[in-house]
């Protein structure tokens, strides 16, 4: 009878938590990276399938877009059908639709591929924490988090190295056959290693009403935001455009709020730690990617730095990042998330009030000295929010807050996006004839977005010390 619990002893290693954790990081990482590692490949790609710039900025926004209005259905499929399982085929469906983009030969079939690509990076996503936080008792829970934290930030922050390096060398379409290897190996390694799901006997009906509005007003909103530079904040479009988003988004949750078995529970959001937690990791994100996204337009247009130049020293941000995100998250687990949260926040708003201090002659050292202190600030505060978030939630509802909690990653890093090269735009522009050449225009612009930054990581740290009102202890229902 014993053996009936314990199915998997022939070989106990396959078992062990940090196995299971490392098999999770490989997804998370491989995920993450492909949100950005096609931004380099851009230019190449429009030359070479002939199309214009702005219609071939949809291989990333597509896939940003997909992964934005599946994230929380995930969530709630895995929580009805499996996590392991869901998370596995994700593997499966991502390296599909990464070969389908190396051997795509025309835009809209890339473009169509990257969708693909990004419901398997959706079901990689809105798993990874929730298996990780299922695995881990809530003593080591800190550190997986700290690293599946560092694999979010090396994903997300070293694909446009990669991609520069990769491109260079091997071709646009290297960027996606990478991940093809990467994703059958962990399909079969996850086969063997991930917990296996537990029966579900009473199956909830699914929630196609409210996923349909979730999908259409997410992405509807999503798409005003990303072309609002284009098309005017000011043009009927964006007017009109967000507001049938917003009055989609609006029917939505009053549908959830009705229906019987809801696709997101809003019920999460009354969880203090999970509020708060989701809340200032939205403000963190939009903040960094003004950082992600600009730095590498100081870096070339007003230092002069090659590409490749550019990318080792953006590659700084992550390295550290790398390093501090465990270490955090083993601190969390003994200390709690409060002082940590902070200090990783108060270090980021100081990091960009020193962008500020950057002059028109700088070099790569100084330059990467100061992006190794978004390093220390952003794994200072990720690792421990997420372990924060995760437990506080049931483990029934570990999906649902997994998916959830990516969902804002990605949806920051859609807004600091759109929001940053907004108003760079708009102030170079203004700008240009007021300056005596392009490099001053383009470094005054830069402090303009930088000083906004650092006001949203600000509201982030007067909504994150709220943490200091909830009970230590309040947050951990259902965990082993």
């Amino acid at each position: 009878m014993a053996q009936e619990h314990n199915k998997p002893a022939k070989s106990t290693w396959l078992t062990s938590p940090w196995v299971i954790l490392a098999n999770v990081s490989l997804g998370t990482f491989m995920s993450t990276l492909d949100g950005s590692i096609a931004n380099v490949a851009l230019p190449t790609i429009a030359g070479e399938l002939s199309a214009p710039i702005h219609v071939v900025q949809w291989v990333l926004t597509a896939y940003l877009l997909t992964i934005c209005a599946t994230l929380p259905i995930m969530g709630k499929i895995s929580d009805m059908f499996g996590r392991s399982r869901i998370y596995n085929y994700g593997f499966l469906i991502f390296a599909i639709g990464s070969a389908l983009c190396g051997i795509s030969g025309s835009l809209g079939l890339l473009i169509g591929s990257r969708i693909l690509q990004a419901l398997g990076a959706a079901c990689l996503m809105s798993n990874s924490q929730a298996i990780i936080a299922e695995v881990f008792s809530s003593k080591g829970r800190g550190r997986a988090m700290g690293i599946t934290g560092t694999m979010v930030s090396l994903g997300s922050l070293t694909g446009p190295g990669i991609g520069g390096i990769l491109v260079e060398h091997l071709g646009w379409t290297s960027i996606f056959w990478i991940n093809v290897p990467i994703g059958i190996f962990g399909f079969i390694a996850g086969w063997f290693i991930l917990p296996k799901d537990r029966n579900r006997k009473e199956q909830q009906p699914f929630d196609y009403t409210g996923s349909t509005l979730f999908m259409v007003g997410m992405v509807a909103f999503l798409y005003v935001i990303s072309g609002g530079q284009d098309w005017g904040w000011l043009s009927p479009t964006v007017w009109i455009g967000g507001g049938l988003s917003l009055v989609v988004l609006i029917l939505f949750y009053l549908w959830e709020k009705r229906t019987r078995y809801p696709m997101l529970d809003f019920s999460l959001y009354r969880i203090p730690a999970f509020a708060i937690g989701n809340i200032t990791a939205l403000l963190s994100f939009v903040a960094l990617f003004f950082t992600n996204v600009l730095m590498p337009f100081y870096m070339h247009d007003v230092l002069g730095f090659s590409p490749a130049k550019t990318g080792y020293t953006m590659m700084v941000y992550p390295l550290v990042m790398a390093v501090v995100a465990p270490i955090s998250g083993w601190l969390s687990d003994k200390i709690g998330s409060y002082s940590l949260t902070t200090a990783g926040l108060i270090v980021n708003a100081l990091a960009f009030g020193l962008l500020n201090t950057l002059s028109t002659n700088e070099s790569a050292w100084m330059v990467g000295l100061h992006l190794g202190l978004f390093g220390l600030g952003g794994g200072l505060f990720q690792s421990p929010n997420n372990s924060s978030i995760m437990g506080s939630v049931s483990r029934d509802k570990l999906g649902t807050a997994g998916g959830l909690n990516a969902l804002v990653r990605n949806i920051g890093m859609v807004l600091g996006t759109s929001l940053s090269i907004s108003i760079y735009s708009s102030r170079l522009s203004y700008l240009r004839p007021l300056s005596s050449g392009e490099p001053e225009a383009a470094l005054h612009a830069l402090h303009t977005v930088f000083w906004t930054a650092m006001g949203i990581c600000l509201l982030a740290l007067l909504v994150s010390v709220q943490r200091m009102r909830v009970k230590p202890r309040q947050a951990k229902p259902g965990h082993s």
